[in-house]
């Protein structure tokens, strides 16, 4: 049911809408091609990006507070996906196997994956000169669709995270990407303070009205 409702968020855009949000449940940017991890089953945000591919290149930005290990290896040796991460670095946060800089793909997806590791205590300033330079890359890959794996443990009060955005840096984060101009789908990833949760996704979504 939780990848179908991200299927459903990338039907709505093909047939016309400018945005749309799969609120899922369970996760799923954990998830790889053959296995689960991470409270994720099915790779969600994936299993959308690979349908709208059948209708052009897709661009997959993960910015939940972990690496997307799952979706960089469901698409690493593909060049129709271009998949990025911001993620806390791993050499001190979970997934710690998967997730550094010089990670790039393989293949025919050399070139085509990108990882951001943050240190801990990243804020708002620091965050959002890393967003830049992947809304940048995006922006030259020249996507048809964009999946978003929204992610709100970013957020200064999660309790399973260490990166330091505001509330109005989830709203500046929403703002650019949402600059894109690209028919986007969005999928809910982590987010553990459940009192702000709420708080932080409208936050987000609101530049996608």
């Amino acid at each position: 049911a939780s990848a179908n409702c991200a299927l459903s968020a990338a039907e709505a855009v093909v047939k016309g809408e400018h945005a749309a949000f799969g609120l899922c449940r369970p996760p799923g940017h954990h998830a790889g091609k053959d296995y689960a991890g991470g409270y994720c089953f099915i790779n969600n945000a994936s299993v959308a990006a690979n349908w709208l591919a059948l209708g052009g290149k897709v661009a997959l930005l993960d910015i939940d507070y972990h690496c997307g290990n799952g979706t960089q290896d469901i698409f690493y040796e593909r060049e129709d996906v271009f998949t990025i991460s911001i993620h806390a670095d791993p050499d001190f946060e979970y997934p710690h196997y998967a997730g550094f800089a010089n990670e790039t793909g393989s293949g025919k997806g050399l070139g085509f994956h990108r990882n951001f590791p943050l240190p801990a205590k990243t804020e708002d300033a620091a965050y959002l000169q890393t967003l830049d330079e992947a809304l940048g890359l995006i922006r030259g890959f020249a996507p048809q669709y964009l999946v978003i794996s929204a992610g709100m443990d970013i957020y200064a009060d999660d309790p399973l995270g260490t990166i330091r955005v505001t509330t109005n840096g989830i709203g500046e984060i929403g703002k650019r990407i949402a600059a894109l101009g690209l028919p986007s789908v969005i999928v809910m990833e982590g987010g553990y303070n459940n009192d702000v949760l709420g708080t932080n996704v409208v936050a987000f979504l609101d530049a996608f009205k």
